[in-house]
């Protein structure tokens, strides 16, 4: 059993400036905003949704096949892949244009401001879902805009049951196409913010998306998440973090999870605190790829964090 896991892989670059934006942006002046921050602090990580998720779901022992446009500057992240023994069976480079990249700048508020280019993502459209394959469950993150709209139809004319996770793309959607989206998963995933905003843009309420799919997911931050499926409302308590470092990537740690309690057969009650626990784990180390544990290790963080152990 293996997962395809559609998204992006990006390059981030974060920055930490050791002040305050506030102190420098004027409110009378932002129509003329012309500051520059000196930056200390840089760190570039490997990132984006498909490998932040493929990467969790290597760590648990599932297969899982990451599937993007990257670009020609690839090379470092795909040594990354190899050393992490990671799928690179569906990237494909785009010769002409870079991999997608985020530039983080993060002030002493935690207040962040970011630029972001597509690069290679934009090209996604041009991979196909594999039917066939030895396929047997998806998950449709962030991506380019058209990408998402083809790989979602190709997973439904292929019968291959997916997650939708729209995260920060679903702004680039109207209602009409997030329905759309719905219709086809039979899971969905969203923080409360995303979920607010897709009952907003599809005039549907949680019940009604509830019942449009074998599960809705909300992740609330620190107050855990909430799992509707059937007549039922599961709710899954947060593991307090030993600290909290870097929340970058904890929610593409908790779809991992998610991911991995679907493929093996899992009851919702325990995916959603292997889900719950995975961001836990990751939000306590800098960087979306550098957390690192053994498939006992885990189990025996679950076993403290809930009191019953996994099989």
């Amino acid at each position: 059993m293996a997962a395809l896991i559609c998204g992006s892989l990006a390059y981030d670059t974060v920055m930490v400036y050791p002040g305050r934006f506030r102190d420098h942006i004027l409110a009378d002046r932002i129509h003329m905003l012309n500051v520059s921050f000196m930056v200390p602090t840089l760190r570039r990580y490997f990132g984006g949704c498909a490998g932040n998720i493929a990467y969790n779901l290597r760590l648990l022992g599932a297969e899982g096949h990451a599937m993007g446009a990257v670009g020609h500057d690839f090379r470092p992240y795909q040594e990354w892949l190899d050393f992490n023994g990671m799928s690179s069976r569906y990237l494909r480079v785009i010769e002409d244009e870079y991999t997608a990249q985020a530039y983080i700048t993060t002030d002493l508020d935690d207040n962040q401001i970011t630029a972001f280019h597509p690069g290679a993502m934009n090209h996604s459209h041009l991979l196909g879902v594999p039917a066939g394959a030895g396929i047997s469950i998806g998950i449709l993150a962030p991506d380019g805009r058209e990408g998402m709209v083809v790989h979602a139809a190709q997973f439904a004319r292929a019968g291959i049951p997916f997650v939708f996770d729209p995260g920060q793309a679903l702004p680039l959607f109207g209602g009409q196409e997030l329905e759309a989206f719905v219709d086809q998963a039979s899971w969905v995933t969203v923080n409360d913010y995303e979920g607010q905003l897709l009952q907003e843009r599809t005039g549907l309420s949680t019940g009604e998306l509830a019942s449009r799919v074998r599960a809705y997911i909300v992740t609330r931050g620190a107050e855990g998440s909430l799992i509707h499926a059937g007549s039922r409302t599961i709710e899954v308590p947060v593991v307090h973090a030993a600290q909290v470092v870097d929340p970058t990537g904890c929610g593409d740690a908790y779809r991992a999870g998610l991911l991995y309690g679907l493929m093996r057969g899992i009851d919702w009650e325990t995916t959603g605190r292997i889900a719950s626990l995975l961001g836990s784990i990751k939000i306590a180390n800098v960087g979306t790829q550098h957390h690192k544990f053994s498939q006992e290790e885990f189990k025996d963080q679950f076993h403290a964090a809930f009191n019953y152990r996994l099989d």
